[in-house]
């Protein structure tokens, strides 16, 4: 954490105190003011973006991006895609998800199975992304076993927002 290193009474318990209000018709010193000064130089250089707030994206079309993360988009969903059902291993249930605004380019996806049933039987169930676009991925789920399930699946996409 930045220090204001000639001035630790605006610390207190690793937080950086309120500057004291001045009281009405107080006339304003030389203290007080470098007080605002360096309280507004803190907060300036705990908002200065540096490498760490930064996200590499680095897909087949628009190749890699180093991008500051206000500047990436991300979206995390999730999909009912068996709700106490029987199934027999081998079967497939196709899903999709549009996302409420499209990204500017192919975003990276991952999707997973979420077993939230009573039963293992959706433990040995899998995913499959089939397509992904700038609005929407379409997937699969393979049932693994026979019986009754409860799963859905778990997105979540990053990439360039669009400007639109």
């Amino acid at each position: 954490m930045f220090r204001i290193a000639n001035n630790p009474d605006i610390w207190y318990n690793n937080n950086m105190a309120k500057i004291p209000l001045p009281q009405t018709g107080q006339p304003l010193d030389v203290s007080y003011i470098y007080q605002l000064a360096n309280a507004i130089n803190d907060l300036a250089n705990q908002v200065v973006p540096s490498n760490y707030k930064f996200v590499t994206i680095d897909t087949p079309a628009q190749g890699k991006q180093s991008l500051k993360n206000s500047e990436v988009r991300m979206v995390a969903a999730h999909i009912n895609v068996a709700n106490n059902r029987s199934v027999n291993s081998g079967n497939e249930q196709e899903f999709s998800y549009e996302f409420d605004s499209d990204f500017s380019g192919i975003p990276i996806v991952t999707a997973t199975v979420f077993n939230y049933g009573t039963t293992d039987v959706g433990n040995s169930a899998t995913v499959v992304i089939k397509k992904v676009t700038t609005g929407r991925i379409d997937g699969v789920v393979r049932f693994g076993s026979n019986g009754n399930l409860s799963v859905g699946v778990n997105i979540i996409a990053v990439g360039v927002p669009s400007n639109g």
